[in-house]
């Protein structure tokens, strides 16, 4: 199979004026991905990272590309409840409304389920599960206050599904964002609000090669049937499909972004 990379998808106004919370989003990523995504579709957008100097030097060059007025961003850690209302509270400060949350953050590591520490599992369930919920919690209150709907997507795992080796704290966390999505769906449906979630199998970026090896990249790209990792933006073009008007009738739904063979 060839290794060609993707065709990059220009914008097409999917979410025009419409305000967007993206955790995790100042880097290389997925989240970094999405944030372009968002921007390039019409979006407003508040970046939250808990890198500083990572979000101060992201904000301001998206800012300088689109538009200060469509660009802020503030430093948060979502296992810090503080931090997280700070964050939508920024939001609704500099846009007056909340439409769309994109809960990217996330926390992964390899250890053996035998020579995992308490500290470890803690901290990847804290920062994957726990940040999801407490970021789902305020959007879900702020947007059934307001009435006038919204959407969120979380950001899954394929290894929420599938065994992996050493991944046991991740694997358990991101199985519990697609359960939380499942049941936070059904409550908010009741004031017009949708939630979804991505299962990316291997987008690779170069913050990745911190937290596995060489040599679990190289058997995972394998495992893929167009021989190559996802970049970023093929995840964030399905995030962008899940918060626009598009998926309209999706809820409660984990869509796997893959290619890995069966």
């Amino acid at each position: 199979m060839t290794d060609d990379k993707a065709r990059y998808v220009p914008g097409h106004g999917l979410l025009t004026g419409r305000t967007a919370v993206i955790t995790a989003a100042a880097g290389t990523g997925i989240g970094g991905a999405t944030a372009r995504r968002f921007l390039e579709e019409g979006a407003r957008i508040v970046i939250g990272d808990a890198h500083a100097r990572r979000t101060k030097e992201t904000a301001e060059a998206l800012a300088e590309e689109f538009g200060p007025e469509r660009v802020a961003g503030a430093v948060c850690d979502v296992t810090d409840e503080s931090g997280v209302a700070g964050l939508f509270d920024l939001a609704e400060e500099c846009h007056g409304r909340l439409d769309i949350v994109v809960n990217n953050a996330g926390l992964g590591g390899t250890a053996d389920l035998t020579e995992m520490t308490d500290e470890q599992w803690h901290r990847v369930v804290d920062v994957t599960l726990n940040g999801t919920f407490r970021c789902t919690r305020a959007a879900l209150r702020r947007m059934k206050a307001a009435g006038s709907g919204g959407v969120v997507v979380n950001n899954a795992s394929v290894v929420g599904w599938r065994a992996q080796r050493g991944q046991a704290h991740y694997a358990a966390a991101k199985a519990g964002v697609m359960a939380l999505t499942r049941c936070a769906a059904v409550e908010a449906a009741d004031y017009g609000v949708r939630v979804n979630a991505v299962s990316p199998s291997l987008a690779t970026h170069p913050h990745l090669v911190k937290v596995t090896t060489p040599e679990l990249l190289a058997e995972l790209t394998e495992r893929e049937a167009f021989g190559r990792h996802a970049e970023p933006w093929e995840i964030a073009n399905v995030i962008v499909f899940l918060a626009s008007d598009y998926s309209s009738y999706m809820t409660g739904e984990t869509v796997s972004v893959s290619s890995q063979r069966a």
